[in-house]
C-alpha cells in the first residue's frame, strides 16, 4: 500500500483546510486508517482514525474541529477553526498491528506527509 497526502498549506487562524490521502491497492479499504501530526521538536501524535469496523476516534483535544472520513481509496481530514498550535506536518497511515490504534508505531504504512501552517 502506498499513501500520498495532499491539501496542506498556509492558512490564517480560524480558517479551514481539507487534507486528502490517496491510497493504492484495494487492501486499503479494509484497513484501519488515520491521521497523525508532528510539530517541530515534538513526537508524532494521533489526530484521528477510522477502524475497519467504521468506528471513528479522535484525539479529545481536536474533537469538534476536525472530521475524518473515508471514501473508497481516499482518506480525508477536514480541519476547521484552525489554530497556530495545529501547525505541523500531517501524515496519513494505515493498517494497525497489535491493536494500539492511537500509537504511531502500530501503523504499517505511511505517506510522506503534508505541511500545515496556521498563522496568527
Amino acid at each position: 500500500v502506498q499513501l500520498q497526502a495532499s491539501g496542506g498549506g498556509l492558512v490564517q487562524a480560524g480558517g479551514s483546510l481539507r487534507l486528502s490521502c490517496r491510497a493504492s491497492g484495494h487492501a486499503f479499504r479494509s484497513y484501519t486508517a488515520g491521521w497523525f501530526r508532528q510539530a517541530p521538536g515534538k513526537e508524532r501524535e494521533h489526530v484521528a482514525h477510522i477502524r475497519s469496523s467504521g468506528d471513528i476516534y479522535y484525539d479529545d483535544s481536536l474533537k469538534g474541529r476536525f472530521t475524518i472520513s473515508r471514501e473508497k481509496n481516499t482518506l480525508y481530514l477536514q480541519m476547521n477553526s484552525l489554530k497556530p498550535e495545529d501547525t505541523a506536518v500531517y501524515f496519513c497511515a494505515a493498517q494497525v498491528v497489535g491493536g494500539q490504534y492511537f500509537r504511531a508505531i502500530s501503523y504499517s504504512y505511511w505517506g510522506p506527509g503534508t505541511q500545515v501552517t496556521v498563522s496568527s
